[in-house]
């Protein structure tokens, strides 16, 4: 694992790159070079770090499996009082800001794919719930700026809609089983929506939140998404637009999972996961 610093849109953004196994340096795009991932965790736009499991964890397993992950340490939106329940305030950024960091390491990872032993045609893009959101909305950018681009996304129970959309009969039959504290009520996830972007005007903005947006010309999907989880209702719908725009996607659901649960890796269902991955981004035909 090797922490650095590049240039960014907004200041400098922290990185971890994590080196496949086998991998060796100035490769470039020769018989020992990798695939490759950009990822970027979750905590509801505002919280999470490098250490947590579903940045560090995931990237750690994921390189031990043949693919070298970028973890992004994007800037967090604020923290306020009337957000949590007595957490101190804390001051943070707005969109676009995230967005455009995450992008810019798409872009960094590409420039650079040689000095790490990445395959630069085989650079994929991700992230796990808002991360999941911060990467759909960064390829939308990269769409529509032309130049290089993700040969794949992977969104690992993203939330990518503004409104959270509602559940399908069976999927709230299971919601409905969940601790209180498990679920995401639709006024919560209007609240963390909107303390990211701050503008309820930019709620409707497609690089913000992709989800009911034209994601025509979007690379390959692969979403996973959680068993028990409010936000699954996202997922799929994305998933639905997708293939309605004739966007390749494969969507599945992790068996006995609840949200976020690439954050236990005592959990078999993250090691499930992993390999669900690794199989996604490894495959020749990205």
């Amino acid at each position: 694992m090797d922490s650095l610093t590049i240039p960014g849109p907004h200041g400098t953004i922290p990185i971890r790159v994590y080196r496949a196994a086998g991998a060796g340096a100035g490769a470039g795009a020769g018989a020992d070079a990798r695939p490759a991932l950009v990822w970027a965790h979750g905590g509801g736009f505002a919280w999470g770090d490098l250490d947590m499991p579903e940045a560090q964890w995931v990237s750690l397993e994921l390189a031990a499996l043949g693919v070298t992950v970028v973890s992004v340490d994007y800037r967090l939106a604020p923290v306020s009082e009337a957000l949590t329940d007595g957490e101190p305030a804390r001051d943070g950024v707005r969109f676009p800001v995230a967005s455009e960091e995450v992008a810019e390491c798409f872009r960094w990872t590409v420039a650079h794919a040689g000095e790490w032993g990445i395959d630069p045609g085989r650079v994929s893009l991700g992230g796990a719930s808002a991360g999941g959101n911060l990467a759909a909305g960064a390829a939308l950018r990269l769409r529509d700026a032309g130049g290089e681009h993700p040969v794949s996304l992977m969104l690992a129970y993203p939330l990518v809609h503004s409104v959270l959309p509602e559940p399908t009969a069976a999927l709230a039959g299971m919601i409905a089983l969940l601790p209180a504290e498990a679920r995401f009520e639709p006024d919560d996830v209007r609240a963390l929506n909107l303390n990211y972007v701050g503008d309820p005007a930019e709620l409707a903005n497609p690089y913000a939140f992709p989800g009911g947006h034209d994601p025509a010309g979007l690379p390959p999907t692969f979403i996973l998404n959680s068993d028990h989880d409010s936000l699954r209702s996202s997922g799929q719908a994305f998933a639905a637009e997708l293939a309605l725009a004739g966007v390749d996607v494969t969507v599945c659901h992790e068996p006995g999972t609840r949200h976020g649960h690439l954050n236990e890796p005592d959990n078999p269902g993250a090691h499930a996961s992993i390999r669900r991955m690794a199989a996604w981004l490894t495959r020749r035909e990205l």
